[in-house]
């Protein structure tokens, strides 16, 4: 069985390489780009953001600890995150949407330590491939490590007595699309329309992403409930341990 795990673990890591080695170069993207925000903006979200971190760091120290065997699953879902996030797909007006990955973790460990995987990924992405930002960090975080995470988290829970698949795509696929509208409203809040003011800047924003986002929102949600398939079949003692699976 270890031996199938470290196979099954390398072939998602040569995938993931492909992935980002092969995905288009960087663009105008769903991440804020750095410097985009107005400094005050900047600021905002970074406050917003923070105690969300804090807190999520306290609850990745303690599963750590009560549960070292879970680190590499929590490494896993990582770097589901940080692959799914950093392909770009060309949208419309030149930006680009792009998949977000918080879902899977999120219902491995919890909303709190999404938000500090996510802040990782996202701090390693706009260092190493130039997504994002910096200054724009806090902004990041808040629509796709915190909003998205905890959308996921309260979809699971309401529907997976009922069907836990269909929780696990509804949970990956909607994370997706209220980060997408997070950060549509974080944009037209610092840049509100001349005419129609915040709402129609909102408007404008959500559907430049929309063409491509809602479909890749539900390819999203397929390949969480693929990935969760392998899971069961390779991990089912963590899976057991977090009593995601019955024994």
């Amino acid at each position: 069985m270890k031996k199938h795990k470290i196979l099954h673990l390398a072939s998602m890591a040569g995938l993931s390489a492909y992935l980002i080695i092969g995905s288009p170069a960087p663009a105008q993207a769903m991440h804020i780009a750095e410097g985009f925000l107005p400094i005050q903006w900047a600021v905002i979200w970074w406050i917003v953001a923070l105690p969300f971190f804090l807190l999520g760091l306290r609850s990745l120290v303690r599963i750590t600890k009560e549960h070292p065997e879970l680190k590499l699953l929590l490494a896993l879902a990582g770097a589901f995150t940080f692959v799914l996030s950093a392909l770009k797909i060309p949208s419309v007006t030149g930006s680009c949407s792009h998949p977000t990955g918080t879902g899977l973790g999120t219902i491995l460990f919890g909303p709190s330590v999404m938000s500090v995987l996510g802040g990782l990924v996202l701090l390693f992405q706009a260092l190493l491939l130039a997504h994002g930002g910096l200054t724009t960090l806090g902004a990041n975080m808040f629509s796709m490590a915190v909003v998205g995470p905890f959308v996921a988290y309260g979809i699971y829970n309401l529907v997976k007595n009922k069907n836990q698949k269909l929780a696990i795509f509804l949970a990956a696929t909607l994370a997706d699309l209220l980060t997408y509208l997070i950060t549509s409203l974080q944009l037209a809040l610092a840049f509100p329309a001349a005419s129609g003011g915040v709402i129609a800047a909102f408007l404008k924003f959500a559907g430049i992403f929309a063409f491509t986002q809602i479909p890749l929102a539900i390819i999203e949600g397929l390949l969480t409930v693929l990935v969760w398939n392998w899971l069961q079949e390779y991990n089912q003692e963590e899976l057991k341990t977090l009593k995601l699976i019955r024994n």
